[in-house]
């Protein structure tokens, strides 16, 4: 499987006209091929920025509605890899989600992270393994 796990950047700028990589991340999607997989963590960050900053948020009901986007982590079975990671990466700091999906990444291990966070350039999968990503010029 060639996942593409999505972080909450990519989807916010698919949902809002107004950000600056709104046209790069409908191109994204346009052009991959998933599945798109994602985590709650992630949701939840999109849905708050969309309800402070504004955007669509009906299409992203829409996209897991249609399984465009669906979510393939279980927070429950993995957080203390999860917990790991975040104390290994404390003075970056990493967020919930962003732990989420590189320790998603460690499970789905021919994937590509897309991302607006250049955060990701820093993190690490298996300790020291450059995680594929894909991410705006």
């Amino acid at each position: 499987m060639n996942a593409v796990l999505v972080d909450t950047g990519v989807v916010f700028a698919y949902l809002s006209f107004h950000d600056q990589d709104h046209h790069w991340a409908k191109e994204q999607f346009a052009a991959l091929r998933g599945p798109f997989l994602t985590c709650e963590a992630v949701l939840t960050e999109t849905t708050y920025l969309v309800q402070q900053r504004g955007g669509d948020l009906d299409s992203l009901w829409l996209f897991l509605r249609r399984g465009v986007l669906q979510l393939g982590f279980d927070l429950a079975t993995e957080f203390e890899s999860v917990a790991v990671l975040m104390r290994r990466y404390a003075d970056v700091p990493m967020d919930l989600a962003d732990a989420c999906l590189v320790r998603m990444s460690e499970l789905h291990r021919n994937c590509r992270i897309i991302t607006t966070d250049s955060d990701f350039k820093i993190y690490r999968r298996f300790g020291r393994q450059v995680i594929p990503l894909i991410c705006p010029v």
